[in-house]
């Protein structure tokens, strides 16, 4: 039997650019891996490419926790952009994770934004 564990979140995009307008790299460098934040720049709509990776990680941070019991940081989620391909999510996980993560499991992600929401959703399959 596998066992399947989602978490979704919604983020306004706005918000996301307000953190960026007024903490600058302090807030990107916290929430974000340095090729994450490339991805974004090159991007006409770089606030709404982080505002999805931002819910990406909350929606990852959501469906880990209730897999495994377990709260990850947004540093240990890499969301992994793909020109016309689905995004990945890469862990980093630091070691007192790795151990609780203790079954095979696989991680998919669903993104979507539009001007001024956007939402992801993380499925967790235990294998």
């Amino acid at each position: 039997m596998t066992d399947l564990f989602t978490g979704i979140d919604i983020v306004e995009n706005i918000r996301i650019e307000r953190a960026c307008k007024r903490y600058g790299d302090r807030f990107l460098k916290k929430i974000y891996f340095d090729s994450e934040i490339q991805y974004c720049k090159k991007k006409i709509n770089k606030y709404e490419c982080l505002a999805v990776r931002f819910a990406a990680k909350e929606a990852t941070i959501k469906a880990v926790n209730l897999a495994f019991g377990v709260n990850l940081s947004f540093k240990e989620i890499e969301v992994k952009g793909k020109e016309n391909s689905p995004a990945e999510i890469l862990l980093h996980l630091k070691d007192k994770n790795k151990k609780l993560l203790n079954k095979p499991f696989k991680i998919r992600i669903s993104l979507s934004h539009e001007k001024n929401y956007s939402v992801a959703i993380a499925v967790i399959i235990i294998v």
